[in-house]
This record gives C-alpha cells, structure tokens and sequence, in this order.
C-alpha cells in the first residue's frame, strides 16, 4: 500500500510516497480502507519531529480518517464489510489502509459526504472532550483562540449550539467577519490588544472558559481574561511551551488552568468520546447546527504542499488529504 514517509525531521519537503506491506485487523479492531484523512497542526508538529507517535501506535502521520471497513477483526460486532465510518487514531491515517480499535470508529454524520467526514472526527473529539472537561454551560462565555482553523471553527458553532456566548480571536479582517458568520458573538483580532477587548465585550468580568491553541505565548494573557472561577484549558502548543504563572493571579480567581492531549489517551477513553461524539455531536451536524468548516483538498501525493498549506497561515478550515 500507498504510505506518506517522513525522510526525516523538517519541512514538508522530508514527506514522500512509499510503500509498506497493509496492517490487519487484529482482535477487536476494523481495517479501514482510506478515502480521507484528515490534516491536523499535530501532523506539522509529527514531521517536524517534535511530537512522536506513542508506544506502540503507527509512526505514519495522521490522526483521523474517513472510509470502508474492509476486515473485521476476532470479537467484532456492530460492523460489517463496506460500512462507512470515521475513524479517531494514534497514527497511521496517511496510508491507504489502517487498522483501529473498533470503538474508536464511528459511523459518519448524515449528510455529510466520506471525504468531508475524513475532517471531522478529531476536531469534534477534542472539542467536545474539552468543553466536558471544563464544563462549559449554556448561559457562559468562552473564548476560542483560533477561530478559522478546524478545531476553531467547529468549537465557534458547537459552543453556540449548546448556548454558550461566543467570543474568539482571529488575524485579519476576512478571519474575523468568517468568525461572525459561524456565529460568533465578539470577534477580536490578536494584532491588537484583544485582551482589552475580552474585557470590553464582559464588562470586565472575563471569559468562563478560554480554549486555547497557543500555549505559553497567551498564558498570562489568557489568565488576566478569566472571569471568577474561569477555566482555561490548553490543547496546542503554537506559541511554545514554557511560560511563568503567576499563582495570585489564580487565587484571586478561583481559577482553573488544565490542558490536554487526545492522541495519547487509552483505547476505552477514545472509543467513549467516540461514542459521545455519536450521540451528542453528530445530531447537531445532521441538523445543520455544525457545518463543516471550508475545506481544502489535496490528493495524496501533494501531501507536502497541504503542510505547506496549513502552516502558512492562509487557511481556513479543514485542510483533506484525498486518497
């Protein structure tokens, strides 16, 4: 089969086609027959050498992908050969095959084509994930960092869907009114002072909740922009890693600063956020309350011009790799 290679550590230059003999489906797993996979910052960050595979998963790149099921594995149920599905992956997903635990596969939104579903599964699990996990509730105000990139944009609707007050931060005029159009309320440009603005849009009161993408470059930003018991919950690191955090400033608060991460997760705990996505996530798309985001597709072998792609800053959506 088809595989995307990293010749090693650096830009999307270092991505070439091989081959590699196809996985099976060992027990409690379904072999996936690629359509789509799905292009995520983590997948940059996997080439570029600074966020490997965990132990024992595929040191192909790709988190995410849409397709059939072509091989059932022992202890199986609930799927048959050439169902559809969209799968949630600790690697691999750059292939024309993968193999994956079967509760981490699920079937795709109704009407939503396998191509676009193949951009879907992995910003819906993070997004849900993580508002679950800082309770986000109807009636808040969160802060989405990132508003056009694909975790962003699906974290603007869904937060809207489930009542919430949306504010997010975007670089350009085009980002911003594309912002307001997915339903955000405020939308601020991070050129400027947008921690003045939080304020502003709160009356000085803050964001419940702040998703961010950046890291350490906003931590003390973001903590300023927290409202009284306000959570900030960190799940990309694009500004770095390390930055000083002023204690204080979170017990006069009451604050709450989390991050985490969802490829490292175990299988169970991925195969429930897959099945909650089912439940809670895809009625909103069939519906029509989540769109999916703008995409932009590339087949297989211009996987190094969709890196280039997304890292350039120009995007906006979902960036598709079509096999």
């Amino acid at each position: 089969m088809r595989i995307v290679s990293v010749t090693e550590p650096g830009g999307p230059e270092n991505l070439i086609i091989a081959e590699a003999k196809p996985p099976f489906a060992a027990p409690g797993e379904v072999l996936v027959a690629v359509h789509a996979a799905g292009v995520n910052r983590a997948d940059l960050l996997q080439r570029q050498g600074f966020y490997p595979p965990p132990p024992g998963a595929s040191d192909v790149i790709g988190l995410e992908v849409a397709g059939t099921i072509v091989e059932l594995g022992e202890g199986v149920s609930g799927w048959a050969i050439g169902d559809e599905c969209v799968a949630l992956l600790a690697g691999g997903g750059y292939a024309e095959y993968v193999n994956v635990p079967s509760g981490q596969a699920i079937r795709p939104p109704k009407g939503i084509d396998l191509i676009s579903a193949g951009g879907l599964i992995e910003v819906a699990a993070t997004v849900l994930s993580n508002f679950d996990h800082v309770h986000l509730k109807a009636g808040e105000t969160v802060l989405i960092h990132g508003g056009t990139g694909g975790i962003g944009t699906f974290a603007i609707q869904y937060a809207k869907a489930i009542g919430a007050r949306v504010l997010t931060t975007a670089g350009s005029a085009e980002k911003l009114a594309f912002c307001r159009d997915l339903g955000a309320d405020v939308a601020l440009d991070y050129h400027d002072d947008w921690v003045a603005g939080v304020a502003d849009a709160t009356a000085g009161k803050g964001a419940d909740v702040i998703l961010d993408v950046i890291g350490a470059k906003y931590l003390e930003s973001n903590v300023a922009s927290l409202a009284p018991d306000g959570r900030l919950v960190v799940i990309g690191l694009q500004g770095g890693r390390k930055a000083t955090l002023d204690l204080n400033a979170l017990l006069v608060k009451r604050a709450l600063v989390t991050a985490t991460s969802l490829r490292g997760r175990p299988s169970a705990q991925k195969a429930a956020i897959a099945a909650a996505v089912a439940e809670r996530v895809w009625p909103l798309v069939a519906a029509g309350a989540i769109k999916p985001a703008p995409e932009t597709r590339f087949p297989l072998a211009e996987v190094a011009q969709a890196h280039a792609h997304l890292a350039s800053g120009q995007n906006i959506g979902k960036v598709i790799l079509t096999l």
